[in-house]
């Protein structure tokens, strides 16, 4: 896996101003008029960059800091980069108050006998959370949506051995590493959707998203791992990317629509724990020091992994569009 030190090294890029303004403006004027690209690129080209320095002082601290406080600032420091990504495709980011909350909600009282994995967040209607799904990825409307952890944390392919060895689940169909010529569907696909072959290509087929796989391939049914895009990896639903292993793996979700766009899934899980770590201190020292569920593994594993991944799938998107600006 990537250490945080070759990704922050990577968006070192944006911190001449020139370069910064120049990337902002390129995006800006195919929506704006030439003046006013001009003009907001000039205002956004700081806000970009303190983004960017705010969010690596996060995730650097939170590399060292204990970790009963690191999903605190791990929520803070995906939230900055977050920003610094929308501020490419939205020149007037924050255009209202509304869109500066967090976009999500979650029981701020736990229940008797909690455990972490059954618990869920629901989409708000503004904020944060809702103006990065309709600006970054048009998703359409979550509002009132809740997700459970299990089923965020399914979408996270690092996560799926723990499944296998904690539950005897198997969660995903992994396909093979970018290197191999084809990915095959196994049996066990088809078997967890009960469906036949046949239908279950014309479902999986139904949900992918074109732009990540040449059209010519479709018809044959295969996937030539080659045509997969790195630039796709912010969504490429239905896959999942194991930046730990380099292989793409099929999570088991139903119905496929429900799979976010895995950026998203960190955001989530990040801002329940940060909230549990806030106001649930009595819950969460006890999972830190009493192993008593099967909730500690995959707290610990998130985290391990979030500190990584969330950061390489924001600078990954943010690389793509210098290539698509012929500015590098």
């Amino acid at each position: 896996m990537n250490d945080q030190q070759d990704i922050w090294s990577d968006l070192s890029v944006f911190y001449a101003a020139p370069f910064t303004q120049d990337f902002l403006s390129h995006h800006y004027s195919q929506k704006l008029n030439k003046a006013d690209a001009e003009k907001k690129s000039f205002e956004n080209c700081y806000p970009f960059i303190y983004y960017l320095e705010h969010s690596k002082n996060y995730y650097k601290l939170a590399e060292q800091a204990p970790l009963s406080i690191q999903p605190m600032l791990l929520f803070y420091g995906i939230s900055q980069l977050l920003k610094a990504c929308l501020l490419v495709k939205d020149s007037q980011y924050p255009a209202n108050t509304s869109i500066l909350a967090h976009g999500v909600s979650t029981r701020k009282r736990k229940k008797q006998d909690y455990k972490f994995l059954d618990d869920e967040v629901k989409i708000q209607k503004s904020g944060l959370f809702s103006h990065i799904d309709q600006t970054l990825f048009n998703l359409g409307v979550l509002e009132h949506e809740k997700y459970s952890m299990k089923e965020l944390l399914i979408q996270i392919p690092e996560t799926h051995q723990l499944f296998k060895h904690l539950y005897r689940r198997e969660v995903s169909h992994v396909f093979g590493s970018i290197h191999d010529d084809r990915w095959v569907f196994s049996d066990l696909a088809f078997d967890y959707y009960k469906m036949s072959e046949r239908r279950f290509h014309e479902y999986f087929y139904s949900h992918l998203r074109p732009q990540l796989i040449d059209i010519d391939m479709l018809a044959e049914r295969e996937i030539n791992p080659r045509l997969l895009k790195k630039e796709a990896l912010l969504h490429c639903a239905p896959f999942s990317y194991s930046l730990e292993e380099d292989v793409y793996c099929f999570p088991f979700i139903k119905p496929l629509s429900r799979m976010l766009p895995e950026i998203l899934v960190h955001y989530l899980l990040l801002y329940n724990l940060s909230m549990i770590s806030r106001y649930e201190t009595e819950w969460w020292y006890e999972l830190l020091h009493s192993y008593s569920s099967k909730d500690y593994p995959f707290v610990i594993k998130f985290l391990e992994v979030t500190k990584i991944k969330s950061p390489f799938l924001l600078k990954n998107f943010l690389l793509s569009y210098t290539k698509k600006t012929d500015l590098l």
